[in-house]
């Protein structure tokens, strides 16, 4: 006889509190804390202890946006906060856990569903059963032989007959009857009167949701207008309730084995919550031989009141302490500023409370909107913002912040201009290591202070349960505010020193980064005009494009599939229409990715309609449908948001809406820029760089033939083709161009042979002739390249132009793939980088420019080598070459920048 397979329980914690929440009482204890549901939790977590498994985990949501809230902005929107009652146990269920030993997991950007899963089939994939305790029904696609779905609540068990036998499919098609059905509690969007029958009916007749959705045109009814409005949406919403199982984790099945637990702090708890069984059992835990009771003892979650420091953090409630504090401020050198809000779009933000700290661990919180049953009396939120006001926009006041952007908006709301931002501690840490993982100050706090802060998630809780700031007791949101200011003032002391020691990191920081601050506000403030009619009709026509080519995907694959399962396509083109597998996922799955599918649309028409299919569906996901649902209320605009610290290279980012992926080259891409428009009277006016980094290769490289191209005017691409083909630059044919232009911009992206015989569609051969032609041509890029590979060796990092220092985390590894990576990026990291801090240059000039013609122009864009204009129609004449003329002055290379310009109705027309 075989021994018994070994068995893993994940436990969906979030279930577990609502489950018992919902199901028991309302108890408290002598005190008064309410205790119903972590009585429930309790009671379930002993019987999972009972029971012995081998291995086990807590797994719980992570804080902060998931990539399904990517997906679709109005995921989860609909959910109501947390009650109090509830949100108090949070916080003791957890130290309970804890204490009980068991594994509490937590992963950024995903959901503990997917975590989950992917435990789950990594189990399977090892001989482990595996159970899910849970009643939360999206857990049913997981099930499978060796995965079932229990409640413990209950005492039942789900496995694949009790799927098919509780809801009418079996668990592959759970999410095709998920997706159908819709999920009002998460905002999944389905069919519009479409329930667990008329799922489960559908999924029957024609085999899943592809095949429904084939078939809609055949079905009738008013049902069947609802589907067939629906059918843009539905990918989406499979995608939506598809847990994923490929999670990168940090520990797998079987390192989540049973730890003994603290039993010492078991009973403290058991007694404050008055749990006396559990009390009782403790005795025999006590003496029960390890491994009898489950146990990561790791340590519970810090508790609010225990704040890094602590400091001098006062809550100012009274006239006196406030009129104290305005003294302070004014008198210090230095002065970190903080706002608390409603919302973390600072265009739609109020302001809740304002902190300050002036000199480390001496900080200060002003509550002005705190709105809770029993809070207590605040100053009048218009008299401490008319007080501040002469020192928030006194830019002699040095002022400091952790991305202050977000509080200058904030300010501006409230009808003031901040002036002044000197520092920001974000800014400084991204300019010191721009590949640094992230920036944020709980981050930075861990890694330059070693102090674990208070997050916003313990204090206001996370998700649809989070409760607004003005909901959060003042004592709470002192330590949590003050501590914010404290914290950044200290990692100040820390970043700005080690920017001292390197002086062309601080000019970058000084003279870039820092003075590119409040013209991002700006910019940001005065947002861009969308015609939402304009917008409705493209999507309306991109619906129906994507329905027409999932119709024409069905029929060159011989039958229905969904395209935008990466399962099903991956069973369908490599294992029925067998083409090849390029590319591997990290599972070693076949790749169905953009560059996968790319590399074999020539062998088949299919690869390439899904590639169309993709594109229409994120250009219908992320603009035509989204960009009028985020237009401003208050000033009918669309205000995107500017992102200094996340690209390594420099680059700023954009996000709601992101403007840097709006395909410029295609037809639809073209008529998405139409939607943004000028008002009546006015002009839209954009100006971009022309072929910025192919001049700055010049530049740097210094090779005499590509300097001489520029310097001459010429059609660089032309004169590269006349160089590489030995051909007079009048003879240079479309195809030669073609091609010389690929090697242009290739070799800046490190391409090799490969990459560019599949990109210009000939042999490997041929494309390192053409290479190796191109280096004869222009030697002083070949010595460029292997210069910058040797000072990346040297060094490990590379530099810009003007001092930007571009870290390679990967140019010592011992993994070649990993080694050659890093070499491509250094070389093509200060053409990228010198370009990004170009456009910053110019942004800041054109900018100090324009602050007195605000009533004639405005800089509304910044989008790769590109900058958006509102202009006045009768200002336009006599703006346009002051505006040339400063971009073209905002670096002194060895060739000229040159800056085309347009203008029109909308930014198509001006590009």
């Amino acid at each position: 006889m075989s021994p018994p397979r070994p068995r893993l329980v994940l436990i969906d914690g979030s279930s577990y509190l609502f489950r018992a929440y919902h199901a028991l009482p309302p108890l408290t204890n002598a005190s008064g804390e309410p205790t119903g549901a972590l009585f429930g939790v309790v009671n379930m977590l002993r019987s999972t202890l009972k029971s012995k498994p081998d291995y086990v985990a807590f797994v719980l949501d992570a804080s902060g946006p998931t990539f399904r809230d990517a997906m679709y902005v109005e995921y989860k929107a609909n959910r109501a906060p947390t009650p109090d009652d509830l949100r108090q146990q949070i916080a003791p269920m957890l130290e309970i856990v804890a204490a009980l030993g068991f594994p509490i997991l937590r992963v950024d950007g995903v959901e503990a569903d997917d975590v989950i899963g992917t435990l789950a089939r990594q189990a399977e994939l090892r001989d482990i059963d595996v159970l899910i305790s849970t009643s939360d029904k999206d857990f049913a696609q997981l099930v499978s032989p060796h995965i079932t779905l229990v409640n413990t609540m209950t005492n039942t068990a789900m496995d694949s007959a009790g799927v098919v036998e509780k809801f009418g499919v079996a668990p592959e098609r759970i999410v095709d009857f998920l997706a159908l059905m819709g999920d009002s509690i998460d905002n999944v969007p389905g069919v519009q009167k479409c329930g667990p029958k008329t799922a489960a009916k559908w999924i029957a007749e024609y085999g899943s949701l592809s095949g429904v959705i084939a078939s809609a045109e055949s079905i009738g009814g008013k049902i069947g207008e609802n589907l067939r409005a629906a059918l843009a949406h539905l990918p989406l919403s499979r995608d939506l309730v598809t847990i994923k199982t490929d999670v990168a984790l940090s520990a797998g099945p079987t390192d989540l084995a049973l730890r003994e637990p603290d039993v010492a702090a078991l009973r403290e708890l058991y007694r404050r919550y008055e749990f006396n069984a559990a009390l009782k059992e403790l005795d025999r835990i006590d003496s029960s031989e390890p491994g009898e009771a489950l146990s990561p003892a790791a340590a519970a979650p810090p508790a609010i009141g225990e704040w890094s420091g602590p400091g001098e953090y006062e809550q100012i409630l009274d006239q006196a302490r406030f009129d104290h504090w305005l003294g302070l401020i004014e008198n210090a050198s230095l002065v970190c500023i903080d706002t608390e809000t409603t919302s973390i779009d600072s265009m739609r933000a109020e302001i809740v409370g304002i902190s300050f700290a002036v000199e480390p661990k001496r900080a200060a919180y002003v509550p002005l909107a705190h709105d809770y049953a029993g809070v207590p009396a605040q100053l009048d939120r218009a008299m401490v913002l008319a007080a501040l006001r002469p020192w928030l926009e006194d830019p002699a006041k040095a002022k400091l912040g952790q991305h202050a952007k977000y509080d200058i908006n904030v300010f501006a709301g409230a009808g003031i201009t901040m002036r002044g931002v000197a520092h920001d501690s974000m800014l400084e840490s991204y300019v010191l290591n721009s590949t640094a993982s992230r920036h944020d100050m709980d981050t930075l706090a861990k890694r330059h202070l070693g102090v674990e802060t208070i997050t916003y998630e313990q204090v206001a809780g996370k998700g649809a349960r989070q409760i607004a700031f003005s909901q959060v007791d003042l004592d709470t949101a002192t330590r949590y505010a003050a501590e914010d200011a404290d914290i950044t003032l200290r990692l100040h002391r820390v970043l700005s020193a080690q920017l001292e020691a390197t002086p062309g990191l601080k000019a970058v920081y000084a003279e870039i980064e820092i003075p590119l601050v409040p013209v991002l506000a700006r910019m940001e403030q005065a947002g861009i005009l969308v015609d939402g009619a304009a917008l409705r009709l493209q999507s309306h026509e991109l619906a129906k494009r994507m329905h027409e080519l999932t119709i024409q995907a069905h029929g060159l694959a011989g039958h229905a599939f969904s395209l935008d399962s990466p399962k099903q396509l991956q069973a369908l083109l490599f294992d029925e229409l067998k083409l090849r597998a390029v590319l591997k996922t990290p599972t070693g799955q076949p790749s169905t990715n953009e560059e996968a599918l790319e590399a074999i649309a020539h062998e088949h028409e299919l690869p390439r309609v899904i590639l169309e299919y993709r594109g229409l569906a994120k250009l219908r996901s992320t603009y035509t449908e989204k960009l009028a649902e985020i237009v401003n209320p208050k000033t009918g605009r669309v205000h995107t948001s500017y992102h200094q610290a996340t690209a390594a290279t420099g680059r700023l980012s954009s996000s709601d809406p992101n403007l840097q992926n709006i395909p410029v080259r295609t037809e639809e891409g073209r008529r998405i820029r139409q939607a943004f428009i000028a008002p009546p009277g006015w002009k839209v006016l954009a100006a971009d760089y022309s072929q910025i980094e192919l001049r700055i290769m010049a530049h740097l490289s210094g090779d005499t033939s590509l300097l001489a191209a520029f310097k001459g005017n010429l059609d660089v691409h032309r004169a590269t083709a006349a160089e590489v083909f030995g051909v007079p630059l009048e003879a240079v044919d479309g195809n030669q161009r073609r091609a010389a232009k690929a090697i242009n911009f290739g070799l800046m992206y490190g391409m090799g042979a490969f990459g560019l015989a599949r990109q210009l569609d000939i042999s490997r051969g041929e494309a390192q002739d053409y290479i190796a032609r191109y280096f004869q041509r222009y030697p002083g890029v070949r010595d460029y390249m292997d210069r910058v590979r040797g000072l990346a060796h040297r060094d490990g990092y590379v530099e810009t132009v003007f001092g930007r220092r571009l870290h390679l985390d990967y140019i010592h590894s011992r993994n070649p793939a990993q080694r050659a990576g890093a070499e491509r990026a250094a070389i093509n990291a200060p053409m990228q980088g010198t370009a990004a801090d170009i456009i910053k240059r110019a942004m800041l000039a054109v900018d100090a420019w324009l602050l007195d013609r605000q009533d004639q122009a405005r800089m509304l864009l910044q989008v790769h080598d590109e900058l958006v204009f509102e202009i006045r129609e009768d200002s336009v004449d006599s703006l346009r070459d002051g505006i040339r003329e400063r971009m073209s002055q905002a670096a002194q290379l060895a060739v000229p920048l040159v800056v085309d310009i347009g203008v029109g109705a909308n930014w198509d027309e001006a590009h």
